[in-house]
């Protein structure tokens, strides 16, 4: 029977909005590589930069009627994770959606499908990463579930799950672990910073990163010009 789930646990807000200012490829790598979606999810337009909360959803094929339900269950600092329970690319999500979501305070939408009126949710700055866009419509017939596990871009998301999204892509960060990977991320960012002073000192990345000894333990060996054309 479907169902929507009106009382999910949410991650920290603390923890949740300090994940934005990492980045997806900061918190990814922090987290130990896990969580990215796949990278058919991409941003309508360029530049936007969020996280949030997820409230999730699921759809049937050219059917967005569970987004509308979804919407009620969404609070300001959330993320509506949408995800077809079978490959499709209508056009669920449009301007009318999203000015209905950016009006609860939701910061963003991930869609495993199509979205359409990209240049009015530019305008509003309601970010969308989606699968497609494309202009066909969808029918409202079909009962899906909200505020229950999904897969979406190949990642299971939890309600409450914390998401960060940007230009890079998409990644999720389980409820329980985000003030964890806040740490992980912060000390990441620390150690990237004095790598950065050094390359703009000059150095190279093979011993920034003191590369040298693994390539000669795997066999790696420097020859002139002269005496590599002697070897062939």
């Amino acid at each position: 029977m479907p169902v929507v789930v009106t009382d999910i646990k949410r991650g920290d807000a603390k923890a949740t909005e300090a994940l934005a200012q990492y980045g997806v490829a900061t918190v990814h790598e922090a987290q130990g590589r896990t969580g990215l979606m796949h990278h058919r999810l991409r941003p309508i337009y360029k530049g936007a930069a969020i996280s949030g909360t997820a409230v999730t959803c699921t759809l049937a094929p050219g059917d967005n009627w569970m987004i509308h339900v979804a919407v009620e269950q969404c609070q300001p600092g959330d993320v509506l994770v949408a995800a077809t329970i079978s490959e499709s690319h209508s056009g669920y999500f449009g301007d009318l959606l999203g000015t209905s979501l950016k009006a609860r305070g939701v910061t963003g939408l991930i869609l495993d499908a199509g979205c359409r009126d990209i240049r009015d949710l530019e305008a509003l700055g309601f970010p969308v990463w989606s699968r497609s866009i494309s202009a066909h419509g969808t029918v409202k017939e079909v009962l899906g579930d909200v505020n229950v596990p999904v897969s979406c871009g190949d990642e299971i998301v939890r309600p409450g799950d914390v998401i960060v999204a940007d230009d890079d892509g998409i990644v999720v960060v389980p409820r329980l672990t985000a003030g964890a990977v806040v740490k992980a991320s912060q000390a990441r960012i620390e150690k990237e910073e004095q790598s950065r002073l050094r390359y703009q000192a000059g150095e190279l990345g093979l011993d920034v990163n003191d590369m040298r000894g693994r390539l000669k333990e795997k066999g790696l060996t420097y020859v002139s010009q002269a005496d590599w054309e002697r070897g062939q």
